[in-house]
């Protein structure tokens, strides 16, 4: 029988549960898929906790993972029994076996793409793209920041991001970590815990600071992101692993250099479903074609998803991390 993680209320990593559930079958416009991998992700953590809030229980987080078509409901045309697809998309419900999920959702997943790599890479990856390609499109030779340069968005933007020619600044937290994304095209880390994040910043680029810096952690980073950025420069403020930036003074931005700050998310840019496999096409591009490495550092069985969740939230894993139904 089909099973999904649920939950009865938010929460620290123990309010999951497997749950057997009956599929229905899909109805128009839909498709029925058997998920072969589950990607696992902070916005994971930021549903469970409450963080972002959801209404109705119980309930199913996740918004990646890759499988096999089983069915498709009335009108789906594109896709048939068989085929591997995947999707990073909303609403929540990644976490199980089999989910009815809407078609314009999905990507076909071409054959040199694994299931694991796929879900690894497809809600990190997209985002990558979104930020580097369009929040700020980064052009050979420039200098960028990227805190958490080791994490699974981390490793898949400096590899990309040395990809178009840019030298890439990364925060980490370990030498481990440094290693690690000096292998996957860092070239500059800086070890946050120990170090002046804003001070190398300066160092390394000869006092100019950076055109743009790329930040999900948040709440303890925000200071350190301002004082890298060159006057003029952009804050790209994507995630919140430290906690949300909250009573927020706009005068700072014209004090520190007249500096811009967006909050992009990834939902907006995918809302399009053409723009959607747009993105994905030139994902898959750039994966293909070797530019960039997908590599699954952890891998979890989905019903050890509590397990996942708190080496996550413990910063215990490094690049990307799956679930295996």
């Amino acid at each position: 029988m089909a099973y999904a993680i649920t939950m009865d209320a938010c929460g620290g990593s123990d309010v999951f549960k497997s749950t057997d559930i009956e599929m229905p079958a899909p109805g128009p416009g839909e498709v029925l898929l058997h998920h072969e991998a589950v990607g696992l992700n902070f916005i994971d953590v930021y549903f469970r906790s409450g963080l972002y809030p959801i209404e109705n229980f119980p309930a199913v987080v996740g918004m990646e993972a890759s499988g096999t078509v089983s069915a498709v409901g009335e009108g789906v045309n594109d896709f048939s029994p068989g085929d591997r697809v995947a999707y990073a998309a909303p609403p929540i419900g990644a976490y199980s076996s089999d989910r009815v999920i809407r078609a314009d959702a999905l990507v076909n997943l071409p054959d040199k793409i694994s299931h694991e790599q796929a879900a690894a890479m497809m809600l990190q990856g997209l985002t990558v793209q979104y930020l580097i390609r369009q929040t700020y499109p980064v052009k050979s030779g420039d200098t960028v920041l990227f805190h958490a340069a080791a994490g699974g968005v981390g490793l898949i933007a400096c590899q990309w991001l040395k990809h178009l020619g840019a030298t890439v600044i990364g925060t980490v937290g370990s030498e481990e970590k440094a290693t690690l994304a000096k292998t996957n095209g860092c070239d500059h880390t800086i070890l946050y815990q120990t170090e002046d994040v804003a001070a190398r910043v300066r160092e390394i680029t000869d006092g100019k600071g950076v055109p743009v810096v790329y930040d999900s952690v948040g709440a303890s980073t925000l200071d350190a992101s301002l004082d890298s950025l060159a006057p003029r420069g952009l804050l790209v403020s994507f995630g919140n692993a430290s906690g949300p930036v909250t009573d927020f003074n706009f005068g700072t931005l014209a004090a520190k250099g007249s500096l811009y700050v967006t909050r992009p998310t990834l939902m907006t840019y995918i809302a399009d479903p053409a723009a959607m496999r747009a993105m994905a096409t030139e994902l898959f591009d750039v994966v293909g074609n070797g530019h960039v490495n997908i590599t699954v550092n952890q891998t979890f069985a989905l019903k050890e998803a509590a397990k996942a969740h708190d080496a996550l939230e413990s910063r215990a894993t490094t690049g990307s991390t799956v679930l295996i139904p």
